[in-house]
């Protein structure tokens, strides 16, 4: 029962009456025993009462009191962060295609793995929230533009076709357009919705060279552009050092097996830029984990509501506990 502030703080002042009342009680008592041994024969109220009273008289005024303070705490409107579900919000999914994504080290295929984890984080993902598809390899496609119906992103993920090299800037560029566009058809608010880029890939960027970090194409340069229109773009690098693939000859006469080691640095690299976050994933369950993880993230927001239900049950149970311990311990309230 976390409390931010109160929305009618002046009833706070009520506590000063519980805790007169509490005084009043301690002084009642006091005078009660003052008066009894005052006028009592000392011989005759040891033959009467013998035994100490018990501390049980207390408790009824005591619950009574603790439930005044929780009754006034709910009475002052206390406010707390409440975590709620997202409802203009829009996510967009970019997952690298290239040819790198049928290597086996993660099994059955990394390509598998990713579409089931990326379906699960469809079908999880708050209704509110337009959740979009991109894929890339050498170019990049927007296979879902940002949408509510889960299906279509599902179905567009379940068809997912590889391709040749890795465009990482291009899939990027691609989700901030998708992005802009959704916002330029809802409009009518002041703001845009918040966005997010959820970025998976397994491999070092080629289209343009990784190395020539200045080309308006590249990852970094789409990573600062996000940066610029405040999406972050949160990476996931999927996939382990030893994967590899089998490449034809150009001649068609046989096969090389290729090492295609995921790219951890380039990818922590755009998600700093961007003001986003980094993840590793090597198994479909850290996979699952990471798409969890960005899912309370991105689906859910901290809002201040009323926090008073609490404070108000739990007030009125002990001051009701109260009255009737003190009608079965002296017949009579407090």
């Amino acid at each position: 029962m976390s409390i931010s502030h109160f929305t009618a703080a002046a009833w706070l002042a009520f506590l000063l009456v519980v805790a007169a009342i509490a005084l009043l009680y301690v002084v009642v008592q006091r005078r009660r025993k003052q008066h009894l041994l005052r006028f009592a024969n000392m011989e005759t109220l040891e033959r009467v009462a013998p035994k100490r009273p018990s501390g049980f008289r207390h408790v009824p005024v005591a619950l009574i009191l603790v439930g005044l303070v929780l009754l006034t705490i709910a009475a002052a409107g206390p406010q707390a962060a409440k975590k709620v579900p997202r409802n203009r919000a829009t996510v967009m999914l970019v997952m690298d295609v290239s040819l790198s994504m049928e290597a086996t080290d993660v099994p059955p295929s990394r390509l598998q793995v990713a579409k089931e984890a990326a379906s699960d984080f469809a079908e999880g993902l708050t209704p509110g929230i337009n959740l979009g598809l991109v894929t890339f390899a050498g170019t990049a496609s927007v296979q879902v533009s940002p949408t509510t119906n889960r299906e279509a992103v599902k179905a567009a993920i379940n068809n997912i076709k590889l391709s040749e090299r890795t465009a990482t800037g291009e899939g990027i560029f691609s989700a901030m357009q998708a992005i802009e566009t959704l916002g330029s058809v809802l409009g009518g608010a002041g703001t845009p919705p918040p966005a997010r880029i959820v970025l998976m890939s397994d491999g070092k960027q080629t289209v343009p060279d990784d190395k020539d970090v200045d080309n308006p194409r590249h990852g970094f340069v789409a990573a600062r552009t996000a940066k610029q229109k405040n999406v972050p773009v949160s990476t996931i690098s999927f996939g382990t050092t030893w994967g590899s693939v089998e490449i034809p000859d150009p001649d068609g006469r046989g096969a090389q097996q290729v090492r295609v080691a995921v790219d951890d640095d380039s990818l922590r690299e755009i998600a700093k830029i961007s003001g986003g976050d980094f993840y590793t994933a090597s198994s479909l369950e850290e996979l699952n984990a990471v798409y969890d993880t960005l899912d309370k993230q991105i689906g859910y927001e901290m809002q201040m509501g009323d926090a008073s239900r609490p404070w108000l049950l739990i007030g009125l149970l002990l001051t009701s506990a109260g009255a009737v311990a003190g009608l079965l311990y002296r017949q009579r309230l407090p």
